[in-house]
């Protein structure tokens, strides 16, 4: 079974981060499809 993923809110911008950077970016892309809970640990 795959553990669900938490979420952080690092900065109180991220919320203009989503407005300004497109949907199908690649970066944001690449965020949807791999866990990255491990850096953050």
């Amino acid at each position: 079974m795959v553990p669900s993923q938490q979420t952080f809110q690092f900065s109180q911008y991220s919320s203009l981060y989503d407005l300004i950077v497109p949907a199908d970016n690649l970066l944001r892309r690449i965020n949807d499809l791999i866990d990255f809970s491990f850096i953050h640990k």
